[in-house]
């Protein structure tokens, strides 16, 4: 015969097994349930209607020509890539580009380093600003008007290409989270 609280602590080991049980059932019916309730739209979080758009080439202000160009490629790369929209000539778009490169500061000191033992090394950076608006053209509605979207790029001297890059990336993170948050 067992003592009592011998009984007791066995009940409550069964009880816990059970109760663990139960959660593990609960547990993996989840994670077969939610992802049938979940379903992607194919257009990157935008409405399954929105599958074209058309880049308008940005108005440049600035003295740098090859912006423009590089403004473009970025925006069609990250529009396929990210948000899945295909080209389309603006009459049957979906979405509509345009905007405007309205600053491009570049060589800016951004720090030195002088040290004995090495050479000195300088970091610079740039500034480019950008004007945007994404118009759906079933409705009318602005989906993005930001004016002065302005973002920076640090680069070792004579490397002013990777500070335009990174800030042209950090441009385009900003258009996609600006469109997306509108669904």
């Amino acid at each position: 015969m067992r003592p009592s609280g011998a009984v007791h602590s066995a009940q409550h080991i069964s009880r816990r097994q059970f109760t663990q049980g139960i959660v593990g059932a609960i547990g993996a019916a989840a994670l077969l349930i939610l992802p049938a309730c979940y379903s992607f739209s194919g257009g990157g979080g935008l409405p399954r209607s929105i599958k074209t758009v058309a880049i308008q080439p940005f108005d440049n202000q600035t003295a740098s020509p090859e912006l423009q160009r590089e403004v473009f490629e970025e925006l069609r790369k990250v529009l396929r890539d990210r948000l899945n929209l295909r080209e389309a000539p603006e009459a049957r778009a979906d979405l509509v580009v345009r905007g405007v490169i309205a600053k491009y500061d570049v060589d800016l000191p951004a720090g030195a380093s002088a040290d004995g033992r090495q050479t000195t090394t300088n970091r610079r950076r740039l500034q480019l600003a950008l004007d945007v608006e994404i118009i759906e053209q079933a409705t009318g509605r602005e989906l993005l008007k930001k004016s002065g979207m302005q973002r920076e790029g640090q680069y070792a001297e004579g490397s002013e290409r990777t500070g335009r890059r990174n800030a042209l990336e950090s441009l385009m993170n900003d258009i996609v989270e600006g469109v997306q948050s509108q669904w």
